[in-house]
């Protein structure tokens, strides 16, 4: 819970995940007070998780984490990944999101493996595939170098939500730098500070 300056108070969704693998994993992490559990190889490796944790708990806490590579393996040119992106599936990014909205997923974090790190920005034409077919958030990882990367995910990329990490962890922007950047450029955010 945080409280901007105001009597209103906004609060952050927590997220946790790496090894949730059932419905007990999920249970565990909300019952230690998370808002929501993410999941990826477990579901690729047993799909019906997804139906069992969005079934116990809702699609409002059940994110499917997605990590993808462009590849010539799949119709759409882009192949998900599992275990850090380092094991191939032959599945089409654009067909898996689909599979997970459909069996209940309420959001996707969906991480190019092949900018995570190279600080290139985004991969655009990735998130345009996965947002013309999905109907729930879609956050944005992988390859922010600078504030303007923050900016062409949520606008070109039409991501809901984007993520960014080594700018920060660096000190090179600041939280408070990264909103006002957003909101000069005319991306709505939370207010910082």
């Amino acid at each position: 819970e945080v409280v901007h300056g105001t009597a209103e108070k906004v609060f952050i969704p927590f997220t946790v995940g790496g090894g949730i693998r059932s419905v007990e994993d999920g249970r565990r992490i909300l019952g230690s007070g998370a808002d929501k559990v993410s999941i990826n190889s477990a579901a690729v490796q047993h799909p019906k998780v997804i139906d069992e944790i969005a079934g116990e708990f809702g699609s409002q806490c059940t994110v499917v984490a997605v990590d993808a590579r462009r590849t010539g393996v799949t119709d759409s040119g882009f192949e998900v990944f599992t275990h850090g992106g380092r094991r191939q599936t032959g599945l089409d990014l654009v067909e898996w999101v689909e599979t997970v909205v459909e069996r209940g997923a309420g959001e996707i974090l969906l991480t190019s493996m092949d900018r995570d790190g190279t600080r290139d920005g985004f991969d655009i034409e990735m998130l345009q595939a996965v947002d013309v077919v999905s109907t729930v958030p879609l956050v944005a990882s992988g390859g922010v170098g600078c504030l303007d990367h923050l900016v062409e995910g949520a606008r070109d990329g039409r991501a809901d939500a984007v993520l960014a990490a080594s700018i920060f962890h660096f000190g090179e922007y600041s939280i408070v730098q990264a909103k006002k950047h957003l909101l000069e450029s005319g991306i709505p955010v939370r207010p910082a500070g």
